[in-house]
């Protein structure tokens, strides 16, 4: 294994969270409304109680950005911003287990904010990328018509696309350019 299960959890959740708009050519928002969200944190185990409200979408919804640049940076750029967020979070690792999983690391403060817990949990995960020095792990999407991350946990780093949306998407434009081409 790669990396740490919470390390893999967290970095699934955040490039989830910046794909659920970045990777969409059809320009649907998929983080739009707060049943989208909750649903959202149910699947991706963030241990956010209360019901979401339009506002703390659109408090989700602006992390996308810092958080696309973050996936997108040197590993030296990635270093500042983790840094920053961990220190405005005044983050504290610790040990926890809930629910099924077993020992993680959690550093947001009781009691913070979803999208603080989201920064935190961000920077945690890039903390182990950036040790690794697996930086290459995250990318853009191939798919021209997409700006997506790619998170290539696989062994031989194949991974092009963001989505199998994406990767299909492409398969049926090298198929029609291959079939032009024949005629």
């Amino acid at each position: 294994m790669l990396f740490a299960h919470d390390t893999v959890m967290n970095l699934l959740g955040s490039v989830a969270v910046v794909n659920s708009r970045f990777s969409n050519p059809m320009d649907v928002d998929r983080l739009a409304t707060p049943e989208a969200l909750d649903l959202f944190l149910t699947e991706h185990g963030y241990s956010y109680i209360p019901k979401a409200t339009p506002a703390l979408v659109a408090e989700i919804q602006a992390l996308r950005q810092p958080m696309h640049d973050l996936f997108t940076s040197s590993r030296e750029d990635a270093v500042v911003v983790i840094n920053r967020w961990l220190a405005d979070a005044e983050a504290v690792p610790r040990l926890v287990r809930h629910d099924e999983l077993d020992w993680h690391i959690h550093a947001e403060r009781p009691g913070a904010t979803l999208a603080t817990q989201i920064l935190v949990e961000t920077a945690m995960g890039m903390i182990d990328v950036v040790r690794a020095d697996e930086m290459g792990r995250l990318s853009v999407c191939e798919d021209d018509a997409c700006e997506g991350i790619v998170l290539d946990l696989s062994k031989n780093r194949s991974r092009r696309y963001c989505s199998t949306a994406c990767g299909n998407r492409a398969a049926v434009a090298a198929y029609r350019a291959r079939r032009a081409g024949d005629q």
